[in-house]
């Protein structure tokens, strides 16, 4: 499934940031921030291997980095562009900093949190629901994924 041709651009831009986390041996899974008019104004790719981080997933660096851009933890008025459905560690920062609406390529059948395993981004009993579009550009999230985990076992045997 694709989306708006915005998604699929802003998609392309958080795929860029995916192949990043393959220069320090991340999870290639990368995210990016747009305010209401469409402009990128946080970018974030997983640095857990880098930083030593759990935290340090591709969605909350990148919303810490727009959070900067802005001077404002609120973004209320953003969408969240990542390359995997979001984790729950995840989809509770989202909920935190108030983000309208999230977009995200791959499904993640093991660990989501806006619609797969879980679904916390919509759940009703929370002050806060996001808007959700899962699938945008999902075979070349999928791919990218599942070629980094094929390298990582075939060097692990």
């Amino acid at each position: 499934m694709t989306g708006p041709a915005e998604h699929d651009e802003w998609m392309l831009d958080a795929l860029s940031e995916a192949r990043a986390a393959l220069d320090h041996d991340d999870v290639p899974v990368g995210a990016v921030v747009v305010d209401a008019q469409g402009t990128i104004i946080g970018r974030g790719r997983n640095e857990r291997e880098l930083r030593h981080d759990p935290t340090a997933h591709a969605e909350v660096l990148a919303m810490r980095d727009a959070a900067a851009t802005r001077g404002d933890w609120n973004l209320a008025d953003t969408t969240l562009i990542v390359t995997l459905e979001p984790c729950v560690m995840c989809a509770g920062a989202i909920l935190q900093a108030r983000i309208r609406s999230v977009v995200f390529g791959a499904w993640d059948d093991k660990a989501g949190a806006a619609g797969s395993v879980h679904d916390v981004l919509r759940d009703r009993r929370l002050p806060h629901r996001v808007e959700v579009t899962g699938g945008v550009l999902e075979g070349e999230s999928a791919e990218l994924l599942r070629a980094f985990f094929a390298r990582r076992r075939s060097t692990t045997r």
